[in-house]
């Protein structure tokens, strides 16, 4: 695995609307693997690898992750921030973090939540759990140079070093930078693929998956792959039965979530493959939350649509976490499929013979 890249890809800044510099990473590591390589409207990179069999599949990692924006510069100099995208304030307490300023600089600074610290706090003040709108970014400069390099609409991302933590490799955004990460390095793995392979790495998903159904409707794809990462809750203080996911227990094949009810056959088809291959898998159920499947499956007449998954421990925090096992389960398994024949496993609604390209074709 090439795991510089996954470094570069885990510590570069990319807020939803903001993702240019993931973008610049994500093209460069895919280009010499594809055919073609272009940008839509909305900022989605959208790369095509020519296969054998003329039918279109298209992947979808999105390349964004949960941060923030300035929404005001007080006259200290301190900037106060909106989320894009959701946080669980427990995990933002004394906080490095970047911004992208309109002076074109990088700004180092600290986020912390207003009021007193612990040596004066109220008994009261210390049992509360501070929300978004009480937080601000230091800078560490006098507020005549704030007002002159930073702007209402700068993006402002965490900081934290990618490193290896035992057998698991840790960072921020792994959710969702694994993905194209998987992507890349399955593609690469399976040099001819026999499906058309399009790479999407989508925008703006943490604020609603926004740019995966453009690119669907675009693409118009045979059968539409999320990949994503998804809970893997198997640690202290949780019920075994909302777990969701095991580390180390293999790449997830999720059956379901609260936007996606995937394909039940290719969910059956990705397990007979795994099993063939004897690549580790487990089947997952996501009682909340949804990945860009949701649009992808809903686009035009429909789609027919899953997410892989990897199993990823403490998401939505700058320690996420997964096991050299389950991610390279996940690039053996999707490199599998690329290079298996592209007739798809008997469908549980309809016979094989219904299966044909729906592009140009009414439902």
């Amino acid at each position: 695995m090439d795991i510089p890249l996954l470094k570069a890809l885990s510590e570069a800044p990319g807020v939803p609307g903001r993702e240019e510099r993931v973008r610049a990473i994500i093209e460069e590591a895919v280009r010499p693997l594809v055919d073609e390589v272009r940008v839509d409207t909305l900022g989605n990179l959208i790369a095509t690898k020519k296969g054998a069999g003329g039918r279109r599949l298209m992947l979808a990692c999105h390349m964004d992750e949960i941060g923030f924006y300035v929404r005001h510069i007080d006259d200290k100099g301190f900037l106060r921030v909106q989320n894009a995208g959701g946080f669980d304030t427990r995990n933002l307490l004394a906080r490095r973090v970047l911004v992208q300023a309109s002076s074109g600089e990088d700004l180092p600074g600290l986020l912390n939540p207003s009021g007193r610290p612990i040596h004066i706090a109220k008994e009261e003040d210390k049992k509360k759990v501070p929300e978004i709108g009480e937080f601000f970014v230091d800078l560490g400069l006098p507020p005549e140079e704030v007002s002159k390099k930073v702007r209402v609409g700068d993006p402002v991302t965490l900081v934290q070093e990618f490193g290896r933590i035992g057998r698991c490799f840790s960072g921020k955004c792994l959710d969702n930078r694994l993905a194209a990460f998987v992507a890349i390095e399955a593609m690469r793995k399976a040099a001819r693929p026999r499906w058309d392979v399009v790479f999407v790495a989508t925008v703006q998903e943490e604020v609603g998956c926004r740019g995966a159904g453009p690119a669907t409707f675009a693409i118009e794809p045979d059968v539409a792959i999320a990949v994503d990462t998804t809970l893997c809750v198997d640690v202290p203080g949780v019920p075994e039965d909302e777990r969701v996911t095991r580390q180390g227990g293999g790449v997830a094949l999720t059956v379901m979530d609260s936007m996606t009810i995937s394909d039940r056959a290719l969910i059956d088809e990705f397990a007979a493959l795994a099993g063939r291959r004897k690549i580790p898998f487990q089947l997952s159920v996501m009682p909340r939350g949804g990945t860009d499947a949701g649009p992808m499956q809903r686009t035009r007449a429909g789609h027919r649509t899953m997410t892989l998954s990897i199993p990823t421990r403490y998401i939505h925090t700058v320690t996420e976490c997964v096991h050299e096992t389950d991610l390279q389960a996940a690039i053996d398994l999707l490199a599998a499929y690329l290079e298996e024949p592209a007739e798809a496993a008997p469908s549980v609604r309809s016979s094989p013979k219904a299966r044909p390209s729906r592009r140009g074709q009414k439902r």
